[in-house]
């Protein structure tokens, strides 16, 4: 059995009052007052997440970009340094073994954040095709991490930083500040205008307590669930996993078929040229209903079970249920008419635009 891990800020989400739960073989909040109200602060002020469960990944050497080209779908020779992308480490399927952002830190240097639960996979998966003129470091144990999101995130961030810039979106700062060193990511799981805090693990209370000071609402995992599925983000392992290519999930933004060769794209390439046979769909209820939940049966509309969903909540922000499932393509066009089976009882749904929710404008 293994062992349930410690986030480098569990004490003080305990003094703060949250409620823990195991996630991803770690003891993390899921909510510290509620998910509405949590929900609520990020999407109209500034919520801060605990994100140390994630990885940290240095990879570097004359031939990590050549080699990082053939390990992930999407392009990173289009990075600049200081840059990041959104992309997927696959297998030899096109299945998603995870999904991960991946930073340009210098001309042969990169910083990869990977998901959680998939740290150890991850890390034998990339090793195992590691090239003789790369080095590549787990670094995940050394970091304390946090999330900082909602529309006024860069003023809290001027007010724990002051002289210090946020970098443009989906790029990436590494400074000394207050004593300590601090690794700046502009990216997010929320949909709203934030950032990624990473310092060295013993200074990861300091920096918390000192957000929350600057106005930062504590949140847990509950409100981060319901803001990226309103935002239709991937969970890993739900609504990614190595069973199901970035073509069927709907993410060929992020894949880059014409880069050169890479892990997966033959599998790929073949489907985006044919059309893959399931499209995950967002789907939203029609009427009210009770919330829908990850592997709820969805029924077409003459009452046959298609699939399952792959998320689902009530949304705080709509009212609505909503959720993400793999349908038949024929069934995947805007406007298509389901049912969601909760407990034997069925609420009609129908297929709706990505997002579910789009943000105001940013602040800054």
């Amino acid at each position: 059995m293994s062992t349930i891990q410690s986030s480098p800020l569990e004490a003080l989400h305990l003094r703060l009052g949250a409620r823990m739960v195991p996630f991803a073989g770690w003891n993390m909040p899921v909510q510290y007052t509620s998910i509405m109200d949590e929900h609520a602060a990020v999407r109209t002020a500034t919520g801060i997440f605990d994100i140390s469960h994630m990885g940290q990944f240095i990879v570097s050497g004359p031939g990590a970009l050549t080699w990082l080209n053939r390990m992930l779908a999407n392009n990173v020779a289009k990075l600049e340094v200081g840059q990041g992308q959104y992309s997927f480490l696959l297998n030899e399927r096109g299945g998603v073994i995870d999904d991960l952002i991946v930073y340009r830190t210098a001309e042969d240097a990169f910083f990869l954040v990977v998901n959680a639960s998939m740290i150890d996979e991850d890390f034998a998966w990339i090793a195992k095709h590691q090239p003789e003129d790369v080095a590549f470091a787990n670094e995940s144990a050394l970091w304390a991490g946090m999330a900082v999101q909602g529309p006024d995130s860069p003023a809290v961030f001027e007010k724990v930083c002051p002289g210090q810039a946020l970098p443009p979106r989906n790029g990436i700062a590494r400074f000394a500040v207050d004593g300590g060193e601090a690794v700046v990511c502009r990216t997010g799981y929320t949909g709203e205008d934030g950032f990624e805090f990473f310092s060295p693990a013993e200074q990861g209370e300091a920096w918390f307590e000192k957000f929350i000071a600057a106005g930062a609402k504590a949140c847990g995992l509950g409100a981060r669930d319901t803001l990226r599925l309103e935002m239709c983000y991937p969970l890993n392992g739900n609504d990614l996993s190595p069973d199901r290519t970035p073509i069927e999930g709907c993410f060929g933004f992020f894949v880059d078929l014409e880069k050169g060769d890479f892990i997966g794209r033959e599998v790929l390439a073949k489907q985006k040229a044919e059309g893959p046979a399931q499209k995950l769909v967002a789907l939203e209820y029609t009427d009210k209903g009770a919330p829908p939940r990850s592997h709820y049966a969805v029924l077409d509309a003459a009452g046959n079970v298609v699939s399952e969903l792959s998320s689902g909540v009530l949304s705080p922000s709509t009212g609505k249920g909503i959720g993400m499932a793999y349908v038949p393509a024929e069934l995947a066009k805007i406007g298509t008419d389901f049912f969601v089976d909760v407990r034997g009882r069925q609420f009609p749904a129908k297929v709706v635009k990505k997002p579910f929710y789009k943000p105001a404008p940013s602040k800054a």
